[in-house]
């Protein structure tokens, strides 16, 4: 019950820094801006001290754990990995235009009868 009232006042942060971006549209847009970061920065910490937020933080430390151990490709294997794929769109793109070339001209020339060019 205390980390739904938790998660609930978090969310009441969260809305009346936007209630006080809007209300006060005379006032500096960098203070406004500054208040909404603020009340964001303010909902996580009151959030975090709940068993929902303390596994999300978790869950977001063991990402980053998971992230440092993958293997990215080289920048070569990057460039010719795209190379092959942008080498297919156009390979592809040309095959569906051909074939929707060689359609049109089966239904409307031989089908229909009907003179396109």
């Amino acid at each position: 019950m205390l980390d739904k009232l938790k998660l609930t006042a978090a969310a009441l942060i969260v809305i009346a820094g936007i209630g006080v971006f809007y209300g006060f549209s005379d006032a500096s847009l960098l203070l406004r801006t500054a208040l909404v970061i603020g009340s964001v920065v303010a909902a996580a910490a009151v959030s975090l001290t709940s068993t929902q937020g303390q596994a999300a933080w978790q869950f977001a430390v063991g990402a980053r754990t998971e992230v440092r151990k993958v293997v990215w490709p080289t920048r070569r294997e990057t460039v010719q990995g795209t190379l092959v794929v942008i080498l297919m769109v156009i390979v592809i793109g040309i095959y569906l235009w051909l074939l929707d070339t060689l359609s049109f001209w089966v239904i409307y020339d031989m089908l229909l009868g009907v003179r396109t060019g």
